[in-house]
């Protein structure tokens, strides 16, 4: 029965062309031809809806159902046809909710990637050397690197000394497989303040880190959290990711988005080199007709900053809007990560101590109340059960729920966190991929995480079961060990297993089913961003981003979800990858 409501709108979309048929498809006027037909195994992301086909014209969906309807959109000579029946899948185009390309691929230009399996003393036999000539070749002004394996190097962690000996006349940095911790020389914290060329103590703390100091009373050069981000404020950056090279970049990231089958992602860090080259060249590129992604960008504010100052950056970095890029989120770490004994947890870690919060919950109120007034959403990095309760209270007391607050990671969540954060439209993006972990990994948590936390870690059945939506992120390139692919974070998410790895599912009670997963990288990405009434599903009206799949990922044995690959990429009805 249809309430008045519901009629009304439905005689508005007559009115316009569009019906829903008794059989549950639907179309615009069949007066339309289409540019494009393509039939098979259809998963819509609506409802979990599977249908036969869809035709497109002018980049958008114009019919969605059975193989017989679609025919009457073909034009003979006009219309491409693709017949992927029995194939694999069709599908929506995927989403990432936080990752990191432009470090990545940054990276990869300017500085040195290191291998998790690397030792410390590769490290400082190999690789800074290395690092160091490659630096001098080009006449560089920083030496900068990502990468070391966060577990391994602490138990023989290198010096300012160590570093100093290969090379103290460049600064040099390089953060860990997190980018959570990182290693300066002697330079790098002289430029930056913390202490003098004579060994002298300038600064003994940053809000929101931890400078480690040694039994001479001097800093190490090993830097936790934001006195990371803050020392490494002081390279360089302009020089390091000029315009030039974040321009240089974008085709090699948008190539990796496409090929693994993403059509979204919202950029988790955009100012991680303290400048907006990054949205300059976004919108560049958006501009000049070559964007084939949907982009969302982030602006940070650390700890020790001062809030004002750079809110009023990011709402002038709004000048960088154009079709495809969106710089509407404003990035805060609320603590750190759960696994290096960092993030805010309750009960205490073994040894006594509660993690690093950046943020007071005043403190943290006052600046979402800011950030949505300004028309911007909250992104808060947060893993610890303590921290995610403070943020979800910021986002209630000082936020507007229209805005989609998210919170970012989550390592766990107090039970009655969730039905708050359903109540209040909080969103998640999850690493649905972390849902593992090495044998190596799981004996370090057994050393330091209470009861009750020891064998749990970023839920994700919960929020299905509470209403809240999540959206799945990689977090590229900080992946742990894991594969950036989709359908790899996919079959983490339904078997709690990374197939390289021989080991048992971690917290099964929290893993999803196939339609969920998907459900996560789709759709649940484009309400994340907004976008949800023109992407992330296929549907009458929404742009025409799809991926054909060699395999039925619904359907096919769990364990074999990972071999699934894109083979093509469409968007706004367009191919923009083909393998």
């Amino acid at each position: 029965m249809l309430n008045r409501r519901n009629f009304i709108k439905l005689s508005s979309m007559a009115a316009f062309g569009f019906f829903v048929s008794g059989c549950g498809e639907n179309t615009a006027s069949g007066s339309s031809k289409a540019d494009l037909v393509v039939y098979g195994k259809v998963f819509t992301s609506e409802d979990n809806k599977i249908v036969e086909a869809f035709a497109v014209k002018d980049g958008k969906f114009i019919y969605v159902g059975d193989k017989a309807g679609a025919e009457k959109f073909i034009e003979q000579g006009r219309t491409e046809i693709i017949d992927y029946t029995g194939k694999g899948l069709v599908m929506p185009g995927c989403g990432n909710g936080h990752a990191h390309y432009s470090l990545g691929h940054s990276i990869q230009a300017v500085g040195t990637i290191i291998d998790r399996e690397d030792s410390v003393e590769k490290f400082l036999t190999e690789i800074v050397p290395d690092a160091v000539k490659k630096a001098k070749d080009i006449g560089s002004t920083v030496i900068f690197g990502f990468g070391w394996n966060m577990i391994n190097f602490p138990q023989n962690m290198p010096t300012r000394q160590q570093l100093d000996a290969i090379c103290n006349d460049i600064p040099i940095y390089f953060a860990d497989e997190e980018g959570h911790k990182g290693l300066a020389n002697t330079l790098a914290l002289v430029n930056a303040g913390i202490m003098d060329e004579n060994g002298n103590v300038l600064k003994s703390e940053i809000r929101g880190g931890e400078i480690v100091f040694g039994d001479d009373g001097t800093p190490t050069g090993f830097l936790k959290e934001q006195a990371g981000t803050y020392v490494r404020s002081f390279l360089d950056n302009e020089k390091l990711y000029s315009i030039d090279i974040a321009k240089s970049i974008m085709s090699k990231i948008q190539e990796q988005l496409l090929s693994e089958g993403y059509t979204m992602y919202l950029d988790g860090w955009s100012t991680v080199f303290s400048n907006t080259n990054f949205y300059q060249a976004a919108q560049e590129m958006d501009k000049a007709g070559d964007m084939n992604f949907v982009l969302g960008l982030t602006y940070e504010i650390e700890s020790w900053m001062n809030v004002d100052e750079i809110l009023a950056k990011a709402e002038d970095a709004k000048k960088f809007t154009s079709t495809h890029v969106k710089p509407n989120w404003i990035k805060l770490f609320m603590d750190g990560t759960v696994e290096s004994g960092t993030g805010f947890i309750e009960p205490l870690y073994l040894d006594g101590h509660q993690g690093i919060p950046n943020w007071t919950e005043e403190e943290l109120t006052d600046i979402t109340r800011k950030v949505n007034e300004k028309g911007l959403t909250m992104h808060v990095h947060v893993m610890g059960n303590k921290g995610v309760n403070r943020v979800v209270n910021s986002f209630i007391n000082g936020g507007k729920d229209e805005m989609r607050n998210t919170l970012v990671h989550v390592y766990n969540v107090y039970a009655e966190d969730y039905k708050r954060m359903a109540e209040h439209n909080i969103y998640v993006t999850e690493g649905m991929l972390w849902h593992h972990a090495e044998d190596e990994l799981q004996a370090e948590l057994l050393k330091i995480l209470p009861e009750g936390l020891k064998d749990k870690g970023y839920p994700m059945k919960s929020y299905f079961d509470n209403g809240v939506n999540i959206s799945s992120h990689s977090d590229f390139p900080a992946l742990s060990g894991s594969s950036d692919d989709p359908f790899d974070i996919m079959e983490i998410a339904v078997t709690g297993v990374y197939y390289p790895e021989n080991s048992n599912a971690w917290w099964s009670e929290e893993l999803l089913t196939p339609e969920q997963a998907l459900t996560a990288l789709t759709i649940n990405v484009a309400k994340q961003m907004f976008i949800e009434n023109e992407r992330g599903s296929v549907k009458v009206g929404k742009y025409a981003d799809f991926l054909l799949v060699n395999k039925d990922v619904l359907t096919c044995p769990v364990e074999e979800i990972h071999e699934a690959k894109t083979q093509a990429t469409y968007f706004e009805g367009k191919k923009v990858f083909s393998k």
